[in-house]
């Protein structure tokens, strides 16, 4: 089975050609406004315009209110929402029954522990992702896209009965090693595909596919 790669935070032309190019099975347009990879609805349409049939088009939210959520999904056609923030399972629920979109929602990992929050999510949620908790000392931390990964033994040999992605701290370089150690056949990548936050590198996202796809 191929590995599945979603390419997230691309907010240009040539970076959504590279992902689209290269074979990307989804590409993410982030939609928190702190974040570097912010894009407002015009501008995410007009690069949601670009994606041909087949590739999924993601919506990236941290803890949405449902006027954001109504005026994102008007104007853009977006297809899976990934919900990155602290929304609580009813809360996920509730925005997948409102808006009758598909919803993967992000489970931030550094220890055992915080797997077990998974199991809150598989009734309400349509995927899960997890991603890199960052370190209470990180400044300037974000939701995602931190360059930060967490220890992917903690996967190793667990099964949800949901679809799952790995991310957090992804790059062409130990793509291969996350994915024989974690297990996992979906993978999720921002910050490792960047020349510095926000800034995608074509070229990146070529590499970072071409290893995907010989693994």
């Amino acid at each position: 089975m191929a590995i599945e790669v979603k390419i997230c935070g691309i907010n240009t032309a040539e970076a959504m050609a590279a992902a689209i190019g290269g074979g990307a099975g989804l590409v993410g347009l982030v939609f928190y406004p702190p974040s570097p990879r912010y894009l407002g609805p015009a501008e995410a349409a007009a690069l949601a315009a670009r994606v041909p049939p087949g590739i999924v088009k993601v919506g990236l939210f941290v803890d949405p209110d449902d006027a954001t959520l109504s005026t994102v999904l008007k104007q853009v056609p977006i297809e899976l929402i990934q919900l990155h923030g602290s929304e609580a399972p009813g809360r996920v629920a509730a925005i997948s029954g409102q808006f009758g979109h598909p919803v993967m929602k992000a489970i931030k990992v550094a220890e055992p522990e915080d797997l077990e929050a998974a199991s809150r999510y598989l009734e309400v949620a349509d995927r899960l992702l997890f991603d890199a908790k960052p370190p209470k000392h990180m400044t300037g931390a974000l939701p995602g896209g931190n360059a930060v990964t967490f220890d992917w033994r903690l996967l190793a040999g667990r099964s949800w009965r949901r679809p799952w992605m790995l991310s957090g701290g992804l790059d062409p370089d130990n793509l291969a090693e996350a994915v024989e150690i974690s297990g996992a056949r979906a993978v999720d990548v921002s910050s490792g595909v960047e020349d510095r936050p926000g800034i995608k590198d074509p070229a990146k996202i070529a590499a970072f596919l071409e290893t995907a796809r010989a693994l």
